[in-house]
């Protein structure tokens, strides 16, 4: 798909924000145009990953993951819905100098190169380990999250608008945004792209009650971090707005977004805590534009571990339903992918089928079955 050779800020102020929609939809080329309604029926296999490799036993293992995905001729992409380490690891630091004494410079570099053996696209959003929860004591107080955060961008999206692995052309927000809100430049890790009449959106809403759990330590700093929130969050909206006007503009069918945060861990929920409160707002927009949208939604994310699929809206008065406050949505399904320290090793295949009134169909895809490797 040829993508347009302006940057959106360069263009007359806007107030509707379907106008990145538009514009981008405008700019594919007559004969792209052509090619993508030929295509346009035919099924999608896209490949997903998450928490993955989370230690040095899955990193030096990672060509069994990699060589599996590849293998399979039918994968057209593959989606990382973020954490590259563990929780109790600490944080790369890259960018840092001098380096944090208990940071693990280079780390994220070798990450970076596991990903480029790809032979597909790869689409990559952050997870909370890799940035917000750097100043935990968990990870040994070793990054602040906004320095975390830069260096993640500065290396997974030094080149805007192309994917990891294989490169690919992708829609990213520092590209293409509303110039009324110029800080939305900075989320280069949101992308959207379309195949076929599907149109896929990645947006960085990561676990940690989305970053509000307050930084600790040193790197304290609860005005740095409520704009940090408030910025990502508000431009997280407009972007999953935009990937909607686009989807409906274009008649798309389907509807994927890829997002770290399990919103519905019911596991962050005690008789004393909600650490679940601050993405209330999220599934509320969420909720609307899948229900204004009327077509099929999957919902991709990662966060928990354990495979699992859902429909978390359909019922108000269900265990997940009742969480967030919303109306019933039964035209959003959820998939928490399979976490690579959690048995089997797999790798979801999700296949889409834009012509089903349900188009979603998938199967976990075991990738380590060598009795001579510990996978986990």
């Amino acid at each position: 798909m040829k993508m347009p050779s302006f940057r959106f800020k360069n263009l007359l102020p806007v107030s509707a924000l379907c106008a990145i929609g538009l514009i981008f939809a405008a700019s594919v080329s007559a004969n792209d145009q052509r090619q993508e309604d030929e295509n346009s029926d035919r099924p999608i296999t896209v490949a997903v990953i998450g928490d993955w490799p989370y230690n040095k036993l899955l990193l030096d293992n990672a060509h069994l993951l990699i060589n599996s995905v590849n293998a399979d001729v039918n994968v057209s992409r593959l989606i990382h819905v973020g954490d590259i380490h563990a929780g109790s690891m600490p944080c790369t630091s890259a960018d840092i100098l001098p380096p944090i004494a208990l940071s693990n410079p280079g780390y994220n570099q070798k990450i970076y190169f596991q990903f480029q053996q790809f032979n597909k696209p790869v689409v990559y959003t952050p997870g909370d380990n890799e940035w917000t929860d750097c100043q935990k004591s968990k990870q040994l107080q070793s990054g602040d999250p906004l320095k975390e955060l830069a260096g993640v961008r500065s290396l997974f999206f030094a080149k805007p608008g192309l994917t990891l692995g294989k490169e690919a052309q992708v829609m990213s927000q520092a590209q293409y945004f509303n110039p009324a809100y110029p800080a939305d430049a900075q989320f280069v890790e949101n992308v959207m792209w379309k195949q076929g009449k599907v149109v896929f959106v990645t947006l960085n809403v990561p676990g940690s009650n989305n970053d509000t759990l307050p930084w600790a330590g040193a790197f304290a700093n609860p005005t740095a971090q409520t704009q940090e929130v408030a910025e990502r969050t508000s431009a997280d909206f407009r972007w999953l707005e935009a990937a909607f006007d686009m989807a409906k503009k274009d008649h798309a069918r389907a509807v994927v977004i890829g997002i770290q945060a399990d919103m519905w861990d019911l596991s962050a929920i005690t008789a004393t805590t909600n650490e679940l409160t601050n993405y209330t707002p999220i599934v509320q927009k969420l909720a609307d534009l899948v229900e204004d949208f009327g077509g099929p939604v999957l919902l991709l994310n990662g966060d928990s571990h354990v495979y699992g699929s859902d429909q978390p809206l359909a019922s108000q008065s269900s265990s997940t339903g009742s969480i967030h406050h919303t109306q019933s949505v039964p035209n959003l399904t959820r998939i928490t992918v399979q976490g690579s320290t959690t048995a089997p090793s797999e790798w979801l295949r999700l296949t889409i089928e834009p012509r089903n009134s349900q188009p979603f169909s998938w199967e976990n895809v075991a990738y380590c079955n060598d009795p001579k490797v510990t996978c986990q």
